[in-house]
């Protein structure tokens, strides 16, 4: 929520991409979900995560943060279309390499 840190962000660091909060629910920070949603987006974030709730405060959210803007939807377009395919893991190998680190039992 601090438009300060936005401006090192975008500004001095240079940071074109998409800026999304934290969960807001997890109540790291004090308000109303929709003050807070304001706040963030008024600060200068695209978009305004919210994990957990319920519908009543999903909407409030919604509300408070309000449509996104062109470069907003500028922003999570280039995000999404840089996403890449995920490489293919063979979950059992790996859940048995967990096994082993977590028991002693390492490979050199």
């Amino acid at each position: 929520t601090s438009a300060r840190m936005m401006t090192v962000i975008r500004d001095e660091i240079g940071f074109d991409g998409l800026i999304m909060t934290d969960d807001i629910s997890m109540k790291a920070l004090r308000g109303s979900l929709g003050g807070l949603s304001r706040a963030a987006i008024e600060a200068g974030c695209d978009v305004i995560l919210h994990c957990n709730g319920t519908m009543d405060e999903r909407r409030e959210v919604a509300e408070a943060a309000g449509r996104m803007t062109e470069i907003a939807q500028r922003r999570a377009e280039r995000a999404l279309a840089a996403r890449k395919t995920p490489v293919p893991v063979d979950i059992p190998a790996l859940s048995a390499k967990l096994d082993a680190l977590i028991n002693g039992r390492v490979d050199d």
